[in-house]
């Protein structure tokens, strides 16, 4: 997993609350078994003009003027900032998986849908809470060209380039400590490995007749 300290980078405004995971990824392409391929189909109703399916050539299909991603000044956005119970709805990793391989890396909003904040980090996907007025706030300053924020993880704050704004978040210290190291559970697992090998060679000792 790859590791998330401090990111700068543009930010792309989806002014729209109640996201839930079937917009991030329609149902229609959860029926892949790979774990990648998704970034052309984030938020895919609301970015083509047309219904998508599985194995139609993304390149080809007229896209929606009016959607914030379709927008060039937005282009290479690696933060999104959303309104309030993003990623509210089913459950299913594949909504971390599309904006990760879209290019996104963070999402800031002031609150999320349980599961899918819990699979962001599992998948090294940075889900930042702010209050309702740090976001207004946020959106406010997104409307000049260009604008950037800078996340820091060690620091737990989300701040303007220029330092004029610097707001905090909270984070649960384990899920903090796997994002900067770049550890999924089971490269966790894996830290007790000398551990585990120890217990196995104990049980094998204890218990001879199970291995045989």
């Amino acid at each position: 997993m790859e590791k998330f300290t401090v990111l700068n980078a543009l930010v792309a405004p989806l002014d729209r609350a109640n996201v839930d995971t079937d917009a991030i990824i329609p149902k229609q392409y959860l029926k892949s078994i790979k774990r990648s391929g998704y970034g052309p189909n984030l938020f895919d109703a609301w970015r083509y003009l047309d219904i998508g399916q599985p194995g139609m050539d993304d390149a080809k299909r007229p896209l929606n003027p009016d959607f914030v991603l379709n927008q060039p000044r937005y282009r290479g956005a690696q933060i999104l900032l959303a309104r309030k119970n993003f990623g509210c709805g089913s459950s299913r990793e594949h909504a971390p998986w599309a904006l990760q391989q879209y290019g996104f890396k963070c999402v800031i909003a002031p609150s999320y849908g349980d599961i899918f904040y819990n699979n962001s980090f599992k998948n090294g996907f940075l889900p930042v809470v702010l209050s309702e007025s740090e976001v207004d706030s946020l959106f406010y300053d997104s409307a000049l060209p260009g604008f950037r924020l800078v996340v820091d993880l060690e620091r737990q704050t989300v701040s303007t380039t220029d330092g004029a704004k610097s707001y905090r978040f909270e984070v649960d210290p384990s899920r903090r400590d796997s994002l900067l190291n770049g550890l999924d559970e089971i490269s966790l697992t894996l830290r007790h490995a000398d551990k585990i090998r120890a217990f196995e060679a104990r049980r094998r000792q204890q218990l001879p007749w199970i291995f045989r």
